[in-house]
Parts: structure tokens; sequence; C-alpha cells
């Protein structure tokens, strides 16, 4: 399940992205937001994705704001959340294979559709690597969350 939520500035990418990947066969659960309201805050809809992954960590979500900054860091501060902020395919892969990103961050206002959509694509068919350095390190980052 791919738990998928933006600001009111990624409001238009999230609705497309949700469109297309449903379209293809992922199973998408959109959190919103329902509607475009300029008030709204990134960290509410960060909040909603990273409390899914917490409790689902099987599972993966997509975060979506103006340039991805402000959301990765309110998804981050979740214990098990490792929110990935990308902007092409090859390095959406990396946080997969390398890093084990759970989360997804696409910045709506620095790309087009269509590449946001290429890169998401990319970044759910790839798996982590299970390198023994790789995992070595995400072990420290869990000893960094009990702090």
């Amino acid at each position: 399940m791919i738990y998928v939520s933006s600001d009111h500035r990624g409001f238009e990418l999230k609705n497309y992205l949700v469109s297309e990947l449903s379209s293809k066969g992922v199973k998408i659960v959109d959190l919103g937001p329902k509607d475009m309201n300029p008030n709204d805050d990134y960290p509410d809809y960060a909040k909603l994705v990273a409390e899914e992954i917490q409790e689902n960590p099987e599972n993966r979500g997509i975060l979506i704001c103006a340039n991805g900054v402000g959301i990765s860091i309110a998804a981050n501060k979740f214990k098990g959340v490792r929110a990935a902020l990308s902007w092409d395919p090859k390095h959406a892969e990396s946080s997969r294979t390398d890093d084990d990103a759970n989360i997804l961050v696409l910045p709506a206002e620095y790309m087009t559709k269509e590449e946001a959509l290429e890169i998401a694509q990319k970044w759910l068919i790839t798996g982590f690597s299970g390198e023994e350095k790789y995992i070595k390190r995400l072990e420290k980052l869990e000893k960094l969350e009990e702090k």
C-alpha cells in the first residue's frame, strides 16, 4: 500500500500521481487534502503519512510540497520514517537501494508532472539492496532515534 499526501502547493501533483499510479495498478490511499485550501500546512499532511508508515512499516508513502524540504523535515520527525527528497529517477532509486527510504518526497514546483511520475515509478519498483554496509548504517540511524 502506498499512502499519498501533500500540502496545497503539491495538491495538483498529488492528484495527478494518485490518478496515474492507480491506473497502473498501484494500491494508493489518498490521505488528502481532498480540496485545495491555501491555508493548509505541510506538517499536518506529513504526519498523516508518517503515522501510517509507523503503523504499517511494510508499506510506503509519497509526500509532496513546494520544494520538498519542509514536508521531509516534518516526516523525518517520526521514529522509523526515512523520508527522502528526490528529484530524478537515479536519485530516487538510490534512496531505496542504499537507505531503504520508506517515504518519497517530491518538490512540486521544481519538476513536471511527467518527471514526478517517472521518479515515483522508479522508486516504487526499487527494493532495498540489503547490503551489510547499508544495514549497519540503518542500525545506527535507529540508535539516533532513541536519543
